[in-house]
């Protein structure tokens, strides 16, 4: 099973295999297919796996089978998903309203799947010793946008850390996980302070948190989970508790509101026309708690999986979430609005 930990450049995956199919065999014996995936940098590693697993077992069938698998970020994927670009978008959160809009626009009809569970992890260099955890509203008062030149050092967040400076970290506006932090924290998407430093790649944001020791910053729990070593986890305090983001608290809800679903969504009329996208989404669903176990995430119950690939075999399409992120939905409300889907 590949690594979440490799090297993420290099993203035309089929390449090699294509060049060594075509002098092997003639272009006229095997069909030419390509499948084309975009979105989420948190679900990416999932879907790439999914994706050189799937290559492994249609070697000798198709001349591509997926020309390319990109991460520009939830929200630059689903633009150019509902421009009928790419076939599949890898996102971390639900599709919103306006994206919603310009689907229906370009008459683009999408079949959306959950394919499994994150928790957005507040992360903090190893170096530093006297933060163990946080509260929601300290993580307000530090990243709302009034904090911007002004909440600069830690004993402003809290009095008993010491007088020194802090540095923010975190991903791009094109990230569904800024859309869901700010969401979930700030009860307003998109309200955040400026003045960190954002990347949409979070091996990077790992890499520049593990060489700052005032770090502050957030991402993905795969990205956390395979980085122990790296980075420390920040446990979010709540009243007479402090609850670590864990495979249990993700999965029994204790780690609301910052757990949350991860999807891919399918183009209707693409998985239609092109029977491999229908094998590959097949694969990747029957397959799901197995891959999205590997890339450090939290499968969903059986029941998910199930509904999930009625979902597909019957061709729903549009969205349980009426165009927004909904980051109280607990897992069995969400399941319940899967199964009335």
């Amino acid at each position: 099973m590949a690594n979440i930990k490799r090297e993420l450049s290099g993203l035309t995956i089929s390449a090699l295999m294509v060049a060594t199919l075509s002098a092997c065999r003639s272009v006229d014996s095997i069909e030419t297919t390509q499948i084309k995936i975009d979105g989420s940098s948190t679900v990416y590693p999932i879907s790439r796996n999914v994706v050189e697993e799937f290559e492994a077992t249609q070697g000798t069938k198709y001349t591509a089978v997926v020309s390319d698998i990109q991460l520009s970020g939830t929200t630059a994927g689903f633009e150019k998903f509902c421009q009928g670009e790419t076939d599949i978008n890898n996102a971390s959160r639900p599709i919103h309203d306006h994206e919603m809009e310009a689907c229906d626009q370009t008459g683009v009809r999408y079949t959306e799947l959950i394919i499994g569970l994150d928790a957005i992890t507040i992360v903090i260099n190893p170096e530093n010793k006297f933060a163990q955890d946080i509260t929601l509203d300290e993580l307000k008062k530090v990243w709302e946008p009034n904090a911007e030149g002004k909440i600069t050092h830690w004993n402003q967040i809290r009095e008993s850390w010491p007088n020194q400076p802090i540095n923010l970290y975190g991903p791009g506006t094109d990230s569904g996980t800024y859309d869901y932090f700010t969401e979930a924290v700030l009860k307003k998407e998109g309200a955040i302070r400026n003045d960190y430093t954002a990347n949409k790649n979070p091996n990077i944001l790992v890499e520049k948190i593990a060489n700052d020791p005032n770090a502050l910053g957030y991402f993905g729990y795969g990205y956390y989970k395979f980085n122990t070593n790296q980075v420390k986890a920040l446990a979010i305090k709540k009243e007479n508790e402090s609850v670590k983001a864990t495979r249990y608290n993700i999965k029994w809800d204790q780690y609301r509101p910052l757990s949350r679903p991860l999807f891919i969504y399918v183009n209707l009329k693409a998985s239609q026309d092109k029977p491999l996208l229908r094998e590959f989404v097949h694969f990747y669903l029957e397959n799901a708690p197995e891959f999205v176990s590997s890339g450090g995430y939290v499968p969903l119950p059986q029941e998910g999986y199930k509904l999930a690939k009625q979902h597909f075999e019957t061709g729903k399409v549009g969205t349980v979430f009426e165009g927004q992120s909904q980051v109280e939905l607990s897992l069995d409300q969400l399941l319940k609005k899967e199964a009335a889907f």
